[in-house]
């Protein structure tokens, strides 16, 4: 198997918002809230549904890369329920072999309302379920050491089970990848991403904002210096500036595409990371890994949802 995913199991609700409704649950526009079960349908009861599809931000990388044609697999919890048996059917449906073994829980599978402003932003608010209690004995050595590169998402990293489940995989891999996920996530638990960032992980994607937070610096050259010091790959998404890769102290950078009609930010950073895996594992130079990452967000965010 070529790469093997590790994340949140997540079914993605999908709604359109006003500016207004965020402000009126004090919701932060662009980032990700955990909420529990009451307030995930409190806040589902006033929306109109446009769309569900199996999600996580794991999941929808291995997805795209699995679309590319790549041999991609998936672990991530679900509960034995309507919304479990969705997320396995969707993954399935796109020829991504689902390691995980369902059984009947207390705790329902997750769910993530995502809510997409006028301005094309996505705002997360995420009911984790059992998808957030995922721990080492769902996660088997022989799955992992099959894998050419396993990808982790740092929205899944918690302290107790969660971090056995990373460490478990993390020992058994050949090579690790992480998305550090979100700004927030970030900031929640910097200590330990940067000991993973410094010393366990191979591959790291983060956008700007997040780089900046883990290394509390001011400046873009400054993360740039701090990527160089690592001898790793480390590659950072900017936005409408395009994304940069730092390949061992090597730089390399591509632009953002232009003209493009954006109707929704939701999956870009997974779909960067898909097309730039793609590339790793096809053995592409980097440039033209960043290339793939590019051509693919530029495709997603030109429709609703985290799938082409």
């Amino acid at each position: 198997m070529k790469i093997l995913g590790i994340g949140n199991a997540i079914v993605d609700v999908l709604c359109k918002v006003t500016d207004e409704f965020l402000i009126k649950h004090s919701l932060t526009k662009s980032t990700m809230k955990l909420v529990d079960e009451i307030e995930f349908k409190n806040l589902l009861t006033s929306l109109k549904i446009e769309e569900t599809v199996s999600g996580g931000s794991v999941a929808n990388s291995i997805v795209g890369l699995s679309q590319l044609g790549n041999k991609v697999g998936f672990i991530g919890k679900i509960n034995d329920d309507e919304l479990g048996q969705k997320y396995e059917d969707g993954m399935r449906k796109e020829m991504v072999k689902y390691f995980y073994k369902k059984k009947k829980e207390e705790i329902p599978t997750g769910s993530c309302l995502i809510l997409i402003t006028p301005d094309s932003e996505r705002t997360m608010c995420t009911y984790l379920g059992i998808a957030g209690k995922i721990d080492d004995n769902d996660i088997k050595k022989e799955e992992i050491a099959n894998a050419e590169i396993i990808f982790l998402e740092g929205y899944l990293w918690d302290e107790g089970n969660p971090k056995k489940a990373f460490d478990k995989a993390i020992t058994h891999s050949k090579k690790v990848a992480m998305s550090l996920s979100d700004q927030f996530c970030v900031e929640r638990h910097k200590p330990h991403f940067l000991d993973l960032v410094k010393n366990k992980i191979d591959i790291i994607f983060a956008n700007e904002q997040e780089i900046l937070s883990l290394i509390e610096a001011k400046t873009f050259g400054e993360a740039i210096s701090f990527s160089k010091e690592l001898k790793k790959n480390i590659i950072i998404t900017r936005g409408s500036k395009g994304a940069v890769s730092i390949n061992g102290g090597h730089v390399e950078e591509v632009e953002a595409k232009s003209s493009l009609k954006i109707k929704d930010l939701t999956g870009a950073g997974d779909l960067f990371a898909a097309g730039y895996l793609h590339g790793v594992i096809n053995n592409f130079r980097t440039k033209e890994c960043l290339i793939k990452g590019t051509e693919l967000s530029s495709k997603v965010i030109q429709i609703i949802g985290a799938r082409i």
